[in-house]
Parts: C-alpha cells; sequence; structure tokens
C-alpha cells in the first residue's frame, strides 16, 4: 500500500516536469520570430545603401532623367528637368515623371536645365525642325545673358564704385590733379629762380609727354608756356636748348593753332639759328624736329622759311661733317612740302577752304630753288645706302624731281650703273616675295620705282 502511494507520487512529479519542459520551449520557439537577424558585414553593406540620400550625391555623378509623355521611374539620385509631371506610384512605391500636356494631347518641344547640363526634348518626332532648334538656341542664349547679367552684379558687389573710392581719396588728403594743372605746375618750376638746373631740365622733359595732346599743348600756349620755350632756345645750357626744342616739336606737331602762335612768337627764327650755327648733334636733332613741326601743312611758315634762307640752311646742314644721320630727315621734309602743294593742286573740291589752301599754296615755290641749289645732285648720293627705307625715300624724291633734274640725272657718273644693280637686287626680291604668295610686296614698290626712272632717263 505504501509502495502503491510513493510510486503514485513518483508518477505526478514526472508529468508536472514533462508538462513545463514543453511549455518553455513553446515559448523559446514563439520569441525567435522576433529575434533580431545577425549584423554581418553583407547585411551592413545593404543597409547602409538603403540608407543613403539624394542630397549626399554628388551633382556631376548624377544620371540626367530623360522625359518622355509616359510615365517612367524616377531612380535615385537622377537629376530631374523643371516643369515635369511628378507622381508617386502607390503600386510600386516609387516616383515617376513625364513630359506634361499641352492641353490637346500634344507635348512639342521641350527645353531643360540641370545645373551645367541643359538640352531639349522633343516628343512628337524623332528629330527637331529647324523652328524647333531656332528656339532651342535662344533659350540657350537668354541663358547665358542670365549668367552675364549675374557676372556682372558679382563684380559690382566684389568691387567698389569710383565715388566711394574718391571720398576716400579725398579723406587721405590725395588730390587727383588734371593734366592742365600739372602743366602749370610744370611751367612754374621751370621758370622759378630757385630751380636747378637738373630740375629744369626734368620739368621740360615732363612737359613734353603733356603736350602731345591738343588740348594741353593750346592750354601751355595759353599760359605763356609757348613763348617761354622759345626764349629757351637761346638759353646757355645745352640740355635746356635741347629739351625746350623737344617741348616746341610735340607742341606744334599738327597744331595749327600753336604753329600761329610759335611763328609770332619768333620760334621759326630761332630754330633756324639753331641749324646754322655749330651745336651739338642732339640739338640739331631737336631743333630740326621742332623746324619741320612747324612747317607741315603750314604755308605761310614755309613762304617764310624761304624767306629767311632756309633752304640754303638745310642744304649746308645736309652736307656738313657729322651730320649724316640728318640727311634723311631733311630730304623727308623737303618731299612732304612738295607733295603737299602738288596735292593741293591736283585734289579740290571747289569749297572756299580748298580754295583758300590753294591760293596759300601758290605763294610757295620750294622746287625752282631746290633745282638751284643742287639737290638735284645731292638727293641720288643717298641711294648708296643699303637700308631700303633710305633708298626708298630717296626713289621717291628722285621720281618727284626728275622732270625737272633729268638732264642733272643724266650727267651723273656711276648714276646709271647704280640704278641697273637696284634693279636686279628688286627683281630677285620682288621674285621671293610673289613666290611666298604677297602680289603687291614692298620689294615690288621698289622694284616699280627704280624702272619709272630708269625708263624716264632713257
Amino acid at each position: 500500500m505504501e509502495f502503491g502511494l510513493l510510486n503514485l507520487i513518483l508518477l505526478l512529479i514526472s508529468v508536472h516536469c514533462l508538462h513545463y519542459s514543453w511549455s518553455e520551449s513553446s515559448q523559446q520557439q514563439r520569441a525567435s520570430a522576433v529575434t533580431v537577424v545577425e549584423q554581418t558585414e553583407e547585411n551592413i553593406g545593404k543597409r547602409k545603401e538603403e540608407a543613403t540620400v539624394e542630397d549626399d550625391l554628388d551633382p556631376e555623378d548624377m544620371e540626367v532623367f530623360y522625359p518622355t509623355d509616359k510615365w517612367q521611374v524616377v531612380k535615385p539620385g537622377q537629376a530631374i528637368p523643371a516643369g515635369l509631371h511628378v507622381r508617386l506610384n502607390l503600386e510600386t512605391g516609387k516616383n515617376e515623371a513625364k513630359i506634361p500636356d499641352d492641353g490637346n494631347g500634344k507635348n512639342g518641344l521641350k527645353y531643360w536645365k540641370q545645373g551645367s547640363r541643359h538640352g531639349m526634348v522633343n516628343t512628337d518626332s524623332k528629330s527637331f525642325t529647324a523652328e524647333e532648334l531656332k528656339k532651342a538656341l535662344k533659350l540657350m542664349k537668354q541663358e547665358g545673358i542670365t549668367d552675364v547679367e549675374g557676372h556682372e552684379e558679382k563684380v559690382q558687389k566684389t568691387f567698389r564704385p569710383i565715388k566711394e573710392l574718391m571720398e576716400d581719396f579725398e579723406a587721405m588728403n590725395v588730390v587727383m590733379e588734371t593734366d592742365m594743372e600739372i602743366i602749370d605746375k610744370l611751367v612754374s618750376k621751370f621758370n622759378s629762380t630757385s630751380a636747378t638746373l637738373e630740375n629744369k631740365i626734368a620739368a621740360l622733359s615732363d612737359l613734353e609727354y603733356y603736350v602731345h595732346q591738343v588740348d594741353n599743348a593750346q592750354h601751355l600756349m595759353a599760359i605763356g608756356g609757348l613763348q617761354l620755350m622759345t626764349n629757351a632756345l637761346n638759353a646757355t645750357e645745352p640740355g635746356i636748348r635741347e629739351n625746350a626744342a623737344f617741348v616746341l616739336g610735340s607742341a606744334l606737331s599738327g597744331n595749327p593753332k600753336v604753329q600761329i602762335e610759335a611763328i609770332e612768337a619768333g620760334a621759326l627764327q630761332k630754330l633756324l639759328i639753331l641749324l646754322a650755327t655749330d651745336q651739338p648733334l642732339a640739338i640739331k636733332k631737336k631743333a630740326l624736329f621742332a623746324f619741320s613741326s612747324m612747317l607741315r601743312h603750314f604755308p605761310f611758315a614755309q613762304q617764310q622759311f624761304l624767306k629767311l634762307g632756309g633752304l640754303q640752311v638745310l642744304g649746308q646742314l645736309f652736307q656738313a661733317k657729322g651730320m649724316e644721320s640728318l640727311r634723311i630727315r631733311i630730304m623727308t621734309l623737303l618731299y612732304d612740302m612738295v607733295m603737299e602743294k602738288k596735292l593741293i593742286q591736283e585734289v579740290q573740291d571747289g569749297s572756299a577752304q580748298d580754295q583758300e589752301k590753294f591760293h596759300q599754296y601758290e605763294k610757295v615755290n620750294l622746287l625752282p630753288p631746290m633745282l638751284e641749289q643742287d639737290w638735284c645732285v645731292l638727293v641720288p648720293k643717298l641711294l648708296t645706302s643699303t637700308d631700303h627705307d633710305t633708298r626708298e625715300k630717296v626713289l621717291r624724291t628722285m621720281n618727284l624731281m626728275i622732270s625737272s633734274c633729268k638732264n642733272e640725272y643724266q650727267a651723273m657718273e656711276g648714276l646709271s650703273s647704280l640704278l641697273n644693280m637696284l634693279q636686279s637686287e628688286y627683281e630677285e626680291l620682288a621674285a621671293e616675295e610673289q613666290g611666298e604668295g604677297e602680289q603687291d610686296g614692298y620689294f615690288l614698290g621698289l622694284l616699280n620705282s627704280v624702272n619709272d626712272i630708269i625708263k624716264k632717263l632713257g
């Protein structure tokens, strides 16, 4: 009895333990359904890719979305042109886009721009018409104009306005002087009794720079500076005479008002004295420069030049020893004066101004005294130069004078042989030019000048 009761108790305990074990196993199986998957490297990489957002992509690496009239899936990272219809497909959970209709079921030409990328889409046909291309080009040009305007706005923000800069200069006591104010100071500096020789020469050098301008030269004349420069031609210091002549030459060049004032101030006579007397070559060069500036296109000055014996002075200077570098300048000046009169005589439009010029040049008879003073012989001597530019000017002058100097040219020993030598030389050089494709080259022009003289002398 006792043994049976003991067995019954052991059986109950076994059944209870088995039930507890089964219950615990079921709970573990249910819990396994929500357990987090182990974080392997593959899973981590996949989750990082899914977590990447569009803002993290480099705009230059984005794939451009090319729209049509059909809904297309927009991939992550694709650049979508502005103006498209965009929707979220609820069935697939993806974004889609297409070109909007124009209300008639037609899409037509569409222009899009994304950053530096831009283009157009034509959904009506596979090719573009000429009008469509013109429209697209117009849109692209408008984009360019917008970019330029943006650039200008950026520049305006970067640099300060001139008004503000001027205000800052005034605050710093920086005075912006005009050319005329500077000329006033330079004249005062040159005319100052306390100025050293170096100060005076420096003032003249600076003045020469400014008086190239017509208005500045006339201002110098208005404040008495032109008379001051004319008087300085008599200065005892060579440096003063040289630089004063240089200032005069620059102020006179192509400036009729200053030319008239200078001749009335006696500048022509004083320049002739510098050319006729013993002076350093540097002074002679500057005096001849000023002399030429006064005579060119000023028939009254040319008349006075002949009356004062200027042609004889130039002839002596032309033949003077040590003055060889001035010969071409002298010959060019005489040629220019002869040509001025010839052109005025040949070209007239009947205006009162041309008639007045014609009457003024009629009083200038330069060629006859040139023939009397052996210029027919002096000019051809320069043909021995090896410089082509010098030869050109000599040949040009000889052609101008040949009708009056024919006998002298024919009588000159060695001139015919020299012309034949130049003819051969320029035939070769002209042929080389033509071989290089230059039909009207420089050397062909020189050859024609030589041929003209040879023909006229024959």
